[in-house]
């Protein structure tokens, strides 16, 4: 008797596969709104299912019964095979690492990009699934010391936004997602060595340009996403860290634009709502342009 052949896997599953492999963990939810938003979440875990029976995909259940998913090695042969990968990670997660801090962390982060995403689908901008790169690195010391010093944001964003009068514009962010693990003092450290990479030159002549410049047309603004924290936590940690942050000798006097959400805010109303505060003005709640006007105006910052 001859054994039944595999069913055949749908298109969409390759570029769900190439996603986990990107973002290291999303949740059946997640994946449904990214890549099967006309479809039953059903079908999203039918082809999840799929995959996870050809050995290219494992998961866990968070406490609420919710499949977590990562690639695993064999999963991210096949990505990198197709060609299919922004960025070679061959970092595979384990189920230890899913299971631990981590869980919390990355699903914290994709969700923020998964916000984004729903906004430019419903205002035809143009940010998908690749459109968020998580843990991006940048040096902020010179390459020949023995061990080169890191600015690692969680998430890159990258966001296309149509203009009323057709033109385009092209915004990014820094994301660093801020659950209260870390001390005030942690946080405005960070803070300040995203100024010191606004400021970092490879080399040491005057008239050398600041490296970041070779790797973003502007400067990527920094947004602090707060999680998992109460409201008032929340406030606190703001005025705390910008006090600290405005005071910190290490910044060499360069100031750079910072705003900060709660994540639950910008998932239920979105980065054109006036849900974020910016460190010139934490009192004033504007979007994530810094516009205080309404969120279907689409005029850019």
């Amino acid at each position: 008797m001859t054994a039944r052949a595999p069913r055949p896997l749908p298109p969409i599953a390759t570029s769900m596969l190439a996603g986990i492999y990107e973002h290291r963990l999303l949740s059946t939810t997640q994946l449904h709104t990214l890549y099967t938003p006309r479809a039953g979440e059903r079908w999203t875990r039918t082809v999840l299912v799929l995959l996870e029976r050809r050995g290219l995909l494992e998961r866990i259940r968070s406490p609420r019964r919710l499949s977590l998913w990562f690639v695993t090695a064999t999963g991210a042969d096949a990505v990198e095979a197709t060609g299919a990968a922004i960025q070679s990670r061959r970092k595979v997660t384990t189920a230890e690492q899913a299971e631990g801090p981590l869980k919390q962390h990355t699903i914290a982060v994709n969700q923020v990009g998964v916000a984004f995403v729903l906004a430019a689908r419903e205002r035809g901008d143009e940010c998908g699934p690749d459109s968020w790169r998580n843990e991006a690195a940048h040096p902020i010391s010179s390459p020949r010391r023995r061990t080169v010093e890191l600015v690692i944001a969680d998430a890159l964003l990258t966001y296309l936004q149509t203009a009323a009068d057709g033109g385009l514009a092209l915004h990014q962010r820094f994301i660093e997602l801020d659950r209260g693990t870390l001390t005030a003092e942690q946080l405005a450290a960070k803070i300040t060595r995203y100024a010191r990479l606004r400021n970092f030159k490879t080399s040491p002549e005057a008239s050398a340009e600041p490296a970041w410049r070779g790797y973003y047309r502007a400067w990527p603004h920094l947004l602090v996403v707060f999680a998992d924290q109460s409201r008032a936590r929340m406030r606190q940690r703001l005025q705390r860290t910008l006090a600290l942050s405005a005071s910190d000798p290490a910044a060499g006097g360069v100031a750079i634009p910072v705003s900060f959400v709660a994540l639950d805010d910008l998932s239920r109303y979105g980065p054109f709502a006036p849900v974020f505060f910016t460190a010139q003005d934490p009192e004033q709640p504007v979007d994530w342009l810094g516009q205080t006007t309404t969120p279907g105006d689409k005029n850019d910052a």
